[in-house]
């Protein structure tokens, strides 16, 4: 194996050990902050929205929100029934179909 390849390797396992290890120090003994707590629920939401956004809006490296998009429409579909269900499953298969079916009927 390339002694560069096993360098790169343990280089990013310390910094996987260091910034999980962080928290740890910081917050062992006394408890994470409430601020810190309710500031953090958010993490998850911006970032997945952070990768699904572009992926329905630059379907095609630029933007495109016109009906000819089935990525945006598809999502739309999701969106609403995630809203209206609040079930990951349903949301997931729905969206698939919808994507799955404009694609095949060459709408798009």
């Amino acid at each position: 194996m390339n002694s560069k390849l096993i360098y790169i390797i343990l280089g990013m396992a310390a910094a996987t050990y260091i910034t999980r290890i962080g928290a740890q120090v910081l917050f062992g003994r006394t408890g994470m902050p409430a601020w810190l707590e309710r500031w953090l629920r958010h993490v998850p939401t911006a970032f997945l929205t952070a990768l699904i956004v572009p992926a329905l809006l630059l379907p095609k490296g630029y933007l495109d929100i016109s009906f000819g998009n089935s990525y945006l429409l598809a999502g739309i579909v999701a969106a609403i029934t995630a809203y209206k269900t609040r079930n990951v499953l349903a949301t997931i298969l729905l969206g698939m179909v919808v994507i799955i079916a404009l694609n095949r009927l060459m709408l798009f």
